[in-house]
């Protein structure tokens, strides 16, 4: 899987461009649908990453791009989530976590990726 970092809320996977956070489910795309954590945004002073949205948990790994910064909140019943059902889960900086999708064949691809903060 072919992914870079353009500039602050901007990456590129597979030579499509994307504005916005990004959820890969097994090397297929989708928008990162926020709504389901928007109620603990208060909590966390930024939307986080919680178990109410529709991770992708069929891979062995996960990967957690937290910004360009690493500053995505992750809530803890996510991790708990994870080791329930036998999924490590790795939180990087977004460049660290694009270059580990790099590093991925399509279909071992399973990330959450958030292209701002």
């Amino acid at each position: 899987m072919e992914a870079r970092f353009i500039r602050f809320g901007e990456i590129e996977v597979n030579g499509v461009r994307y504005g916005y956070d990004v959820v890969v489910d097994g090397g297929k795309l989708r928008k990162r649908q926020k709504k389901p954590s928007k109620p603990f945004r208060d909590q966390f002073g930024h939307t986080p990453l919680s178990a109410a949205e529709d991770i992708p948990w069929e891979g062995r790994r996960l990967i957690v791009g937290a910004g360009v910064n690493g500053s995505l909140p992750v809530m803890p019943e996510v991790y708990r989530e994870a080791e329930r059902r036998g999924v490590e889960i790795v939180t990087v900086p977004l460049d660290k976590a694009l270059e580990l999708l790099e590093a991925a064949k399509d279909e071992d691809a399973f990330a959450v990726l958030h292209v701002t903060c």
